[in-house]
């Protein structure tokens, strides 16, 4: 327990205060831990929706090649034009889930805001304490 500040020496003081700022420290570092690995959380959800929407694509542009293929060795246009619309489709789906995803990661704030906040916070505290 705290003694009542007329009382106690500079000694005291000053150990008090490495022994709460050296708590502090520790307190920092956790939280600092605790809120990059909530915001990595984020970001890998985010680049794991940007791989789908990628794959999605890639298939699409498969099937557009399938197509093209298929337009260029056949007259006929029911099996082209039918690939070529699935191929369409499926890329706007991969490019719609890519560009979601793409907006979702810029929007992410990866820095470790609170941390940044209560170090400032901690830093006009002891100012206060030397003071």
């Amino acid at each position: 327990m705290a003694q009542p500040r007329d009382d106690r020496s500079l000694g005291e003081l000053l150990s008090e205060l490495v022994q709460e700022s050296s708590t502090l420290v520790r307190q920092e570092v956790r939280l600092a831990k605790a809120e990059l690995s909530q915001n990595a959380a984020e970001a890998g959800r985010g680049i794991a929706s940007m791989v789908v929407g990628g794959a999605v694509i890639y298939a699409g542009l498969l099937a557009i090649i399938a197509a093209a293929i298929l337009a260029l060795g056949q007259a006929g246009l029911p099996w082209w034009l039918a690939a070529l619309v699935v191929g369409v489709v499926v890329a706007a789906v991969g490019y719609l889930l890519v560009s979601r995803a793409r907006a979702a990661l810029k929007g992410a704030n990866l820095a470790p805001t609170q941390t940044v906040e209560t170090l400032k916070e901690d830093k006009e505290w002891a100012k206060e304490q030397v003071a």
